[in-house]
């Protein structure tokens, strides 16, 4: 179960952790099954729900609907960016299926790994059916500063909770996986 937020900030699990969950599951998968076209946009989806950092330059409060981590960080939004994928399947090399899902998941692990997160408001999960923000139970990453500070010593605190907390075991889960998936033969996507 989310429980509510505690205080503001403007944190994030960087860009990068963002992004590997896409690449994780291409490394599970494989590269014929999800080619270089549909993992630039796993990618490019696992990181557009923070293209709300806009809202602050905009003077759209944190907490509203379309502040940082509101609508954008919704299941809804993730079943549009889905939509969306599975519309652009073609050009994306892939079936509509295939696109959509990896879309979605690499869409939605935004915002669940945002609510991992040690700061900030929580996550809008379930707007517009509620404007409520929410954070997991269990809140191991460390908040990535925004900008410069990114590169300092705090964001190698940072960099050392995303690779412990995210990189490290999603190498693991899409490794052995593939392991897995090994022992028995796998169709091949067309």
């Amino acid at each position: 179960m989310l429980s509510a937020p505690t205080k503001p900030e403007r944190p994030v699990p960087s860009i990068f952790t963002h992004a590997i969950v896409p690449l994780a599951i291409r490394l599970a998968a494989g590269k014929a099954r999800i080619g270089d076209r549909l993992m630039l946009a796993g990618m490019i989806a696992s990181i557009l729900p923070d293209a709300d950092v806009l809202a602050f330059a905009l003077r759209i409060p944190y907490a509203d609907a379309f502040g940082h981590r509101g609508a954008s960080h919704s299941l809804l939004f993730a079943l549009a960016v889905a939509a969306a994928g599975a519309l652009a399947a073609r050009p994306l090399q892939s079936r509509a299926s295939a696109a959509g899902l990896l879309l979605f998941v690499s869409a939605l692990s935004h915002p669940l790994l945002d609510a991992l997160t040690s700061g900030g408001l929580g996550v809008a999960l379930a707007w517009p059916w509620t404007d409520t923000h929410w954070f997991a139970p269990w809140r191991p990453i460390r908040v990535s500063p925004i900008g410069a500070s990114f590169f300092s010593a705090r964001g190698a605190e940072i960099w050392w909770s995303e690779l412990r907390w995210v990189w490290l075991p999603l190498l693991v889960a899409a490794l052995s996986w593939r392991a897995i998936a090994g022992l028995r033969p796998m169709p091949q996507a067309k």
